[in-house]
């Protein structure tokens, strides 16, 4: 097993910008790591006795995991879903065995693949919350609340960006499943329309 090799891979998850906002002009856009992050947060919120919270909170953490060596590759990129899957799952195999085909290295390359596949009621929750993830942050960067109120007043100013990112909300419209999700959406969509 070659953890500090894989270790150090992750530091590109902390390090790698998501693709959209960088081709919206976001200043300071988030890392796939704090997607994931957030992502792994809302999981622990889910209070479905038919859905494994711990599997969606392991699952949100690794469901990007493959992005430490392909990048964040999106829609607009120019590359087909098959190519990307390929690319991803590739990426996948390698940290696998960087790990040593181990117990702990197949169980991360399962959640990954589960998640992949969206055949489980986990995956499908996981899938939403990607999705309302990245509403939550585009209303975030809409409104120029990307940096807590906590934070030195010069350093709220300058993570402020007051862009509009209807195509983000567009590209989810009908397309939550669960229930819980479903309310959050309602939630943030009277809020968006309250700016």
């Amino acid at each position: 097993m070659r953890a500090l090799e894989f270790f150090h891979l992750c530091e590109n998850l902390k390090r790698t910008k998501r693709t959209g906002w960088v081709e919206h002009g976001i200043q300071q856009p988030e890392s796939i790591a704090d997607h994931m992050h957030r992502m792994a947060l809302m999981a622990m919120l889910v209070d479905d006795p038919s859905i494994n919270r711990e599997r969606c909170v392991k699952m949100a953490i690794v469901h990007d995991l493959a992005e430490a060596i392909v990048g964040d590759i999106t829609p607009h990129a120019g590359v087909s879903k098959e190519e990307k899957h390929r690319m991803e799952q590739d990426a996948m195999e390698r940290i696998r065995d960087m790990l040593g085909n181990t117990e702990q290295a197949n169980e991360i390359y399962a959640l990954w693949q589960e998640y992949e596949e969206a055949r489980t009621d986990e995956a499908l929750f996981v899938k939403d919350l990607d999705k309302y993830e990245m509403i939550v942050q585009a209303l975030e960067y809409e409104k120029g609340k990307r940096a807590s109120m906590a934070m030195p007043r010069l350093m709220r100013a300058s993570t402020a960006q007051g862009a509009t990112l209807d195509s983000f909300f567009d590209s989810t419209l009908g397309r939550f499943q669960h229930p819980l999700v479903r309310g959050w959406v309602n939630e943030l969509m009277q809020e968006r329309a309250q700016k």
